[in-house]
């Protein structure tokens, strides 16, 4: 693999954690409004709130790396109307400002929380909006392993995977700092978060069950669609077999068994270490396993023609 894809491998990858980790953010902090005062829910997702800034500017950092020169983001504005790859530039730098906005308004509190609600979920759909224009750019008929439509799916599933785990990261991070400065109101906060955490290793579950179930489809399909097609099916099980099952391991382990531990443990008051300890593992593993499936994905393809 040559360094330009490396960069798309970052580029998409964080840029799919960014758009998910804001979906997930927004969807917690609607759960959390109809359990507690806005005062409450700012306090538990007070740092969780500037994740998706960081990652995004990452993502758009490998992005120019890709892109080479930074006037191509500028040519990519014309072409709006024809051109997937133009769409994918143009939402990544919307959705970068919005992201912008939406965490220093909230950092700084300013207008009204039902403003800054809305700007988020804005803000949260744009980056829906970019994922699905990620997996529409390689819906290349040139390209058969690419031409389906497990390309949107798996990025999706990605975006979710990797977005949930890392606010539950951070959440679990913030309430470590919250412990240091008030432990009283940390404590107070607690059950809030185990049951937060308990519906994003849920998730966690139920996205691996849909990853694992696109994968043999998308396999069986690949076989009958051609040469250049069972080409890359062959590449997959030959030469990239090792990584593919050592992804698929990362992923099942992370997503599924540690999940469903994390799961079991933020259910029980006083595990507070065990479920860290879980969802850290859980992240790490899930990260690693995606990284590896798109180095597969970039490493398998096979054009038709020249």
């Amino acid at each position: 693999m040559n360094p330009r894809e490396w960069a798309l491998i970052i580029f998409t990858i964080l840029g799919q954690m960014a758009a998910g980790s804001i979906l997930v953010l927004m969807l917690v902090r609607t759960y959390l409004a109809s359990k507690a005062q806005t005062e409450q829910v700012d306090r538990i997702l007070e740092w969780p709130t500037f994740i998706t800034v960081p990652v995004m500017a990452l993502a758009l950092l490998a992005s120019l790396l890709h892109l080479s020169n930074l006037a191509n983001v500028v040519k990519a504005v014309p072409n709006l109307g024809s051109s997937w790859l133009s769409r994918e530039v143009v939402l990544g730098v919307v959705f970068m400002a919005l992201a912008v906005i939406y965490t220093f308004m909230q950092w700084r509190k300013l207008s009204s929380n039902s403003v800054r609600t809305a700007i988020g979920w804005a803000t949260a759909l744009v980056g829906v909006a970019q994922t699905y224009a990620m997996g529409m750019v390689y819906m290349i008929r040139t390209q058969p392993a690419w031409n389906t439509l497990a390309t949107p799916v798996t990025f999706f599933v990605t975006s979710l995977l990797l977005g949930g785990l890392a606010v539950a990261v951070v959440m679990i991070i913030n309430h470590g700092r919250a412990e240091k400065k008030d432990s009283r109101i940390a404590e107070k906060q607690l059950p809030l978060l185990r049951q937060v955490i308990q519906g994003i290793a849920l998730g966690a579950v139920l996205l691996l069950g849909i990853e694992f179930l696109v994968l043999p489809i998308y396999m069986a399909y690949l076989a009958t669609q051609g040469s250049a097609a069972l080409q890359s099916l062959m590449l997959m099980v030959g030469p990239y077999l090792g990584t593919l099952v050592l992804r698929l391991l990362l992923i099942f382990v992370g997503a599924g068994i540690l999940a469903m531990y994390l799961y079991r443990n933020a259910g029980i008051p006083g595990r507070e270490k065990a479920m860290a300890t879980l969802t850290y593992s859980a992240f790490a593993l899930v990260l690693v396993g995606e990284v590896m499936g798109r180095v597969l994905f970039y490493a398998s393809h096979v054009r038709i023609g020249l």
